[in-house]
């Protein structure tokens, strides 16, 4: 009975001690724009918006759709260096962005959803949009997972970057949509 007690409580640390070497790194990103919340909603929830970011991200191929406060795109893009031994040449970048209800001040609040099809990659965040800046900002806050033991930690750090510069993209992409 007390060899039962001590091999349960290894599993126990032996889980934990995993749980701590797959946790998620978190990630944020603060876009400013010079336009009010209702026209920045309206440009992030525009199907021609989304096609533009996946253009100018570099994508090979890519499906955007958007149907109400609903918008999803599908990337097709080449895997970078740190990855491409993990993942082959290209990626399939899977982003779900889900948009809740305008508050009574114009802000609005949602989830955001990333996968890596066929990769255990996954982005999970929130997105707020609200007043502020030169007109509105939004903020994206998040956590990034690589669900590989041992190697996950390396993986999302070599990750981030790509998250990062395709919110960089929408940020440049929205300056100039809402210059025109």
């Amino acid at each position: 009975m007390i060899m039962c007690c001590f091999g349960v409580r290894r599993t126990k640390v032996a889980r934990q001690r995993v749980d701590d070497i797959m946790s998620a790194m978190k990630i944020s990103s603060h876009f400013d724009f010079a336009a009010q919340p209702t026209d920045v909603y309206a440009m992030m929830t525009d199907q021609k918006y989304l096609e533009e970011v996946c253009v100018a991200s570099g994508s090979l191929s890519y499906h955007a759709s958007a149907e109400g406060p609903t918008t999803k795109t599908s990337r097709t893009l080449p895997a970078p260096d740190s990855a491409a031994r993990f993942t082959g040449p290209k990626l399939t970048v899977n982003e779900e962005v889900v948009w809740g209800d305008q508050s009574s001040d114009g802000s609005r609040s949602g989830a955001v959803t990333m996968t890596v099809l066929g990769q255990p990659v996954a982005f999970r965040g929130k997105v707020q949009l609200s007043a502020g800046g030169r007109g509105s900002v939004v903020d994206i806050t998040g956590e990034l997972k690589v669900a590989i033991p041992l190697l996950g930690r390396k993986l999302e750090e070599s990750a981030a970057p790509a998250v990062m510069d395709g919110y960089k993209t929408q940020q440049e992409v929205g300056d100039r949509w809402l210059a025109s």
